[in-house]
């Protein structure tokens, strides 16, 4: 993943921008289904995998847990060691010769002292947030693994600050940890990897965030790099217990150039219907699509995931501008009646643990979730999805409509809630309160009137 320094540049690369003309539309059995020729979303054919991806439609909020080197300076993930010129990579260290600063950075690695892990207090925080899944950085860009690999010792476990303590292999416990919870696990692993001599070769300078020589010329490093990155998620998706999805990162390498179509026959053995996302790759191995930091502009109804973060940055950064808790239920709202699932990006600090506003925003979403969750959970797509600040869900059923009121961040509630469309036949519920609510309906236009003392946050109705 890459994060960008300016909000204009957020907008502008990383997919805050309306995304337009996704698909063209159909109506059937009374919703909307999409029909995906524009956008390239290719069906899997493995009945395990479809199964799998309507059970990860059904849990809708998950979180994508950035955690590295990076963290150790509060920096942009791996990206200060790319020496593109673009202005959202910027260097801690700025004084330092390019490659003494790369030398710097993979330094840290003796440094790394994360005293403060603990995974099962992650799990309850997520737990308590009302996430259904969970994806965990195994490797970023940097190729600093936070696991044991076998086939490196540029890792958590081998760094001189923690190669002694009985949780280094980090990965293992965290999925341990949620496992035990019954999340959904997923691995985020990527396919670039900068500090592997047969990616970046020490003979050349590397200008760019793809390899610095030719592969004809260097067909053995290639080779070499290819059989690398095989043997470390081979290693992930046999020793690490149960995967549920595989998140491959990086896309300027196209999981086709490594092998992705014999891992994942390899991989699908010891982890029936694995999920996978060869991100911003479309075709047969990206079986859900990631729009990153943005939402589409319409309803879509093959399977996707918007992952944004809950600041500006994937990883943790000191002092971060954190988005509230209602920003988090607003965008979960729009999302999931867009028929998506929203994967918030967040991360730990250098020592394991998270900031208190992280944790104080995810309980407000949980308490919320807690009242409100028939109208997110196990849902579909509403025929009618979307009136003013109202967001429509459904049940897998179709036969109950959900209606989200997304109230702004600073607004209080109106005496009032109106909208157009699924205008009920029977009776308006308050999922919050669970009592019916009076309302009157004419010409399509649904009134809905809200008694008086709610708490000043999004409200939810089941619509029958």
């Amino acid at each position: 993943m890459r994060t960008s320094i300016t909000k204009m540049a957020l907008a502008a690369m990383l997919g805050m921008m309306p995304m337009t003309n996704l698909c063209a539309q159909e109506e059937v059995q009374g919703f909307v289904h999409e029909q995906s020729s524009e956008d390239g979303y290719e069906w899997p054919t493995d009945k395990q995998v479809l199964n799998k991806l309507d059970q990860w439609q059904d849990q809708k909020f998950g979180v994508l847990m950035h955690w590295g080197l990076y963290s150790i300076q509060g920096i942009v993930e791996s990206w200060s060691i790319c020496s593109e010129d673009v202005d959202w990579i910027s260097r801690k260290k700025h004084h330092l010769p390019y490659d003494d600063y790369k030398k710097w950075y993979w330094g840290q690695k003796d440094e790394f002292n994360p005293s403060k892990f603990d995974p099962d207090q992650w799990a309850d925080m997520m737990q308590d947030a009302g996430v259904k899944y969970m994806i965990f950085t195994t490797k970023h860009h940097d190729g600093f693994c936070m696991y044991d690999s076998k086939y490196t010792d540029f890792s958590i476990a081998h760094g001189e600050a923690f190669k002694n303590n009985p949780k280094r292999d980090i990965a293992r416990y965290v999925f341990d940890a949620f496992r035990k919870k019954n999340f959904m696990i997923g691995c985020y692993f990527s396919k670039p990897d900068w500090h592997c001599p047969w990616f970046w070769s020490p003979e050349y300078a590397t200008a760019t965030r793809s390899i610095n020589y030719k592969k004809e010329r260097h067909p053995e490093w290639w080779s070499n790099y290819q059989k690398f990155t095989q043997n470390q998620l081979g290693e992930l998706t046999t020793d690490y217990g149960k995967l549920d999805i595989l998140w491959l990162d990086g896309g300027w390498v196209t999981g086709e150039e490594v092998g992705l179509d014999s891992i994942l026959v390899e991989a699908r053995k010891r982890n029936p219907g694995l999920i996978s996302v060869d991100r911003a790759i479309k075709g047969r191995n990206e079986n859900y699509q990631t729009p990153e930091r943005g939402i589409p502009d319409h309803q879509l109804s093959y399977p996707w995931e918007s992952c944004i973060t809950l600041s500006w940055d994937w990883g943790w950064t000191p002092n971060a501008p954190y988005k509230s808790a209602q920003w988090i239920i607003n965008t979960l709202a729009e999302i999931t009646a867009k028929g998506g699932c929203f994967a918030l990006g967040i991360g730990p600090d250098q020592y394991g643990q998270f900031d208190k506003a992280v944790a104080d925003r995810l309980h407000v979403v949980g308490e919320w979730l807690r009242k409100n969750g028939k109208a997110i959970y196990g849902t579909r797509n509403a025929k009618v999805y979307h009136d003013g600040k109202v967001w429509f869900t459904s049940s897998k059923d179709h036969k109950t409509t959900y209606a989200i009121y997304a109230l702004p961040d600073k607004e209080k509630l109106p005496q009032t809630v109106e909208w157009t469309g699924n205008v009920p036949r029977k009776s308006i519920k308050l999922l919050a309160t669970g009592k019916n609510l009076k309302f009157t309906k004419k010409d399509g236009r649904v009134k809905v009137a809200l008694p008086a003392g709610l708490k000043q946050e999004s409200l939810a109705f089941e619509i029958k």
